[in-house]
């Protein structure tokens, strides 16, 4: 399977996309802000970015900020979480990191939560380039120089709603 960008492709009718530099504080504000339109969009977020950039810190922020209670662990090893908000919507938190093969993803049932009407975030998107959906939302996070500040950007994809802004 691919490990680049290739299912980050733009259409022209996309809007920009948003980013800046963030502290975790901000991050995470930025990310219960994300959680919130993603949730009621219904929306995919892919998340690409090295270890340690951020990505499950900004799905536990999401999923706090949509009213998630109890402990939001990364699925490493379960592979897939799913958490509900206290108005019973569903959120489906997966990690892709040790998928390796196109069956593997399929073997997850990858198809049947893609069928289903929640929001999902992944992280390691790029191990299931080809068989993400078109309507998205590309979160890409990285480290710059200063190692407590995090560099962000959204993009939307497909006709999905604009992401948050991202403090700068």
């Amino acid at each position: 399977m691919p490990e680049s960008g290739a299912g980050r492709a733009r259409s022209p009718v996309d809007s920009a996309s948003t980013g800046g530099t963030l502290s975790e504080p901000d991050l995470e504000r930025w990310a219960a802000e994300l959680g919130r339109i993603a949730v009621d969009a219904r929306l995919f977020v892919a998340l690409y970015g090295p270890l340690g950039a951020g990505k499950s810190t900004l799905v536990r922020a999401a999923c706090r900020g949509v009213g998630v209670d109890g402990p939001i662990p990364s699925p490493t090893f379960t592979l897939i979480n799913e958490h509900s908000t206290q108005g019973g919507d569903r959120i489906s938190h997966v990690d892709l990191y040790r998928i390796e093969t196109e069956s593997q993803l399929l073997d997850l049932g990858w198809q049947d939560l893609l069928a289903g009407e929640h929001a999902i975030f992944v992280e390691w998107a790029e191990r299931a380039a080809g068989h993400l959906p078109q309507r998205r939302w590309d979160v890409v996070l990285d480290i710059p120089e200063n190692p407590n500040r995090r560099t962000v950007s959204a993009t939307p994809i497909g006709g999905a709603p604009d992401p948050a802004p991202a403090p700068c």
